[in-house]
């Protein structure tokens, strides 16, 4: 790992009350949960609300599939019907999301819906049976608009597409070797925010973006993305022909790789969790050349840490330190409203024919065994070594006001953990301290929730 910037290690300072309360980074900071399989499973839907709620966590995100919902999915010429008419559909396609939307709704938990492909073949222009090439605008708009209408007043944020910079969920990417994919996604977000505008949802939080992190000669890079999708050039100049696109914030999966959170892009147009300033950057000269809103909030709607048993991923343990270094990451950002966590279990390891083709992102295995992410989950800690000092931030996700909790040490050589001290978090349920560095030290956090239940982190080292 690369040790830490003076910037990074002044704005730690910052969170660490030195010089403000860590209320002054991103106290507000929503965590959202992502568990498409389960959330939309009759079997484990129920099960695995309670289980996000146990955490503390208020809101889920699921992908709405316009192909899975659309009539004649496979069909060559369009249906007879009113695209715009959520009963024009048939029942069975909305139906798991009905379900997940009551369920959530019983436990007081917001659901954030992804309009997304792919499009029923029908709405292709080159009559493309993935229905990935060049979807109709126009009709995705009036899927927009049945969905807002059959949700209205129960779902109040909504996003675009789901990574349209990648090949597998929008094509072409490229034409003529220049990026293609961003004009094609302008005009289905258009679409999209006038249809939850005719649905009644124009004064919901409407998302664009979505982008995954990184791009190649197949895929277009984020940034890329985000100056073709307003118009602008690389210089960010505005194209005469296209006015400001309204939208409420820019969603983005800034996953790492392998090498860890704290790894930097070579690429500048890559973003990710390490990069967010690019991204923060990019928009703001998108809202100067008076393309986009001023000072537009990041959604971090997708993110997890690839871990074993995948060979090529990191170990358990490495899981559940990255996800709190890029939790801290995202909390010192003040630009960024939400973080996520991406799988409650990891996809099945055989699927689609190619050995750990998934994610492995989850907090459980996929045989449902829980790793040590989980429980770092409800208790993340990362620290952070500066030479003499190890630097430590924190958070109680079940916490609903300020609480105590312990901070615990294991020196190497030593079996037994010691209470470092106990801290006082911020109603935020966040803390931070700073101790002595020790060569090989392990450290642990513990808290007791008001109901007498006993919450440990798993053991965590500090990185330099």
């Amino acid at each position: 790992m690369l040790r830490p910037t003076l910037t990074l290690f002044a704005l730690l300072l910052i969170a660490l009350g030195v010089a403000a309360s860590p209320a002054a980074a991103s106290s507000k900071q929503v965590m959202t949960f992502e568990a498409n399989r389960e959330l939309l499973a009759d079997g484990a839907r129920d099960r695995t609300l309670d289980e996000i709620r146990a955490f503390g966590v208020k809101r889920v995100r699921v992908l709405m599939y316009w192909n899975r919902i659309a009539p004649g999915r496979d069909a060559t010429t369009r249906p007879q019907f009113d695209a715009a008419n959520p009963d024009a559909y048939p029942a069975a396609g909305w139906g798991p999301y009905d379900n997940l939307v009551a369920a959530a709704e019983r436990r007081g938990i917001e659901v954030y819906v992804t309009l997304t492909g792919p499009a029923p073949r029908w709405a292709t222009r080159r009559d493309d049976k993935l229905g990935l090439t060049d979807p109709s605008a126009k009709e995705f708009g009036l899927f927009a608009e049945a969905a807002g209408r059959r949700y209205a007043g129960r779902v109040n944020i909504w996003s675009i597409c789901n990574e349209p910079n990648q090949p597998q969920f929008l094509r072409p990417q490229f034409k003529n070797r220049k990026a293609a994919s961003p004009r094609i996604y302008r005009q289905l977000y258009q679409s999209a925010h006038k249809g939850l505008e005719r649905s009644g949802n124009g004064g919901d939080t409407i998302l664009i973006g979505e982008t995954s992190p990184r791009g190649n000669s197949r895929i277009v890079r984020p940034l890329a993305f985000v100056r073709g999708t307003f118009c602008l050039s690389s210089r960010y100049k505005k194209s005469r022909r296209c006015g400001r696109l309204d939208t409420d914030g820019y969603a983005h999966h800034p996953y790492s790789r392998s090498t860890g959170p704290r790894t930097t892009e070579g690429n500048r147009d890559d973003v990710t969790m390490s990069g967010i300033s690019r991204l923060v950057r990019a928009l703001d000269r998108a809202a100067r050349a008076k393309a986009a809103p001023r000072r537009l909030g990041i959604y971090l709607t997708e993110f997890g840490t690839q871990s074993s048993p995948d060979p090529r991923a990191v170990s358990l343990t490495q899981q559940a330190e990255y996800n709190a270094i890029s939790e801290r990451l995202a909390y010192l950002n003040p630009r960024v409203k939400t973080f996520s966590q991406y799988l409650m279990s990891d996809d099945d390891p055989g699927a689609g024919g190619e050995r750990y083709g998934g994610f492995e992102s989850g907090l459980r295995r996929f045989d449902g065994r829980p790793k040590p992410a989980y429980d770092a989950f409800r208790t993340p800690l990362a620290v952070q070594d500066y030479g003499r000092s190890d630097v430590g931030w924190g958070l109680v996700r079940p916490a609903t006001g300020a609480t105590a909790v312990d901070v615990l040490f294991r020196d190497r050589g030593t079996r037994e953990y010691k209470l470092l001290r106990t801290i006082q978090t911020t109603p935020a349920g966040v803390f931070s301290f700073k101790t002595s560095s020790r060569s090989g030290r392990r450290y642990q956090v513990r808290w007791t929730a008001p109901d007498g239940a006993v919450f440990s982190g798993p053991p965590i080292r500090a990185y330099r």
